[in-house]
């Protein structure tokens, strides 16, 4: 999702890859304006998947960190005040998102610049911070095919059922109409043997 999501240097805020033209890109604004503008290659354009922080050890990818921030505000904006809180304040909500950051590389400017970018794209309705490995998308095709074929097998004996029910209601009009037909000749019967009884006396 943030492959297409853009920051350029000297603008404010982000911007959304809307398609690309010769020697530059047209991008809206990540905002309600929904600002479009052409960007060039001299305005140095970085995707936000390409962008990662400073650990101890291996960087991680900013996307990672996202859904780190997202986990624990439980998809709501971070609350910082970033006009007021002091460094302190920001180096302390950063080790909770990513407690082996490098201290010495990542700077308090840098930790607002994420909690702005972060704040935006929640306020703009987009959540969705990681790309799907192959791996996740293969599970998800599988499972989606095995939906698809238990839909498939319940239609089928919903339609078998529904055949067996016509014909055991076809049957039992059959039976009723025996019965009452059996039924009716009865009295009939018993009226003649009556007749004859009589007739003998």
């Amino acid at each position: 999702m943030l492959k297409t999501i853009l920051s350029i240097s000297g603008k404010s805020g982000l911007y959304k890859l809307i398609s690309s033209g010769k020697n530059m890109l047209i991008v809206e604004s990540v905002d309600a304006a929904k600002k479009r503008m052409p960007a060039y290659a001299h305005d140095r354009i970085t995707s936000l998947a390409d962008i990662a922080m400073f650990t101890d050890s291996e960087d991680v990818p900013l996307p990672d960190i996202f859904e780190s921030m997202k986990t624990k505000e439980k998809g709501a904006v971070c609350p910082i005040d970033l006009k007021k809180a002091s460094t302190n304040e920001l180096f302390d909500y950063f080790a909770q998102i990513l407690p082996n950051y490098d201290q010495d590389r990542v700077h308090a400017n840098d930790i607002k610049k994420l909690i702005t970018w972060y704040n935006i794209l929640i306020n703009n309705g987009i959540t969705e911070f990681k790309e799907e490995s192959e791996e996740e998308k293969a599970e998800e095709a599988v499972v989606e095919e095995k939906v698809e074929e238990d839909k498939k097998v319940e239609k089928e004996v919903s339609a078998k059922k529904s055949t067996t029910q016509k014909a055991l209601e076809k049957n039992a009009v059959k039976n009723s109409a025996k019965k009452v037909a059996k039924e009716a000749a009865k009295p009939a019967k018993a009226t003649r043997n009556t007749a004859v009884q009589r007739k003998a006396k």
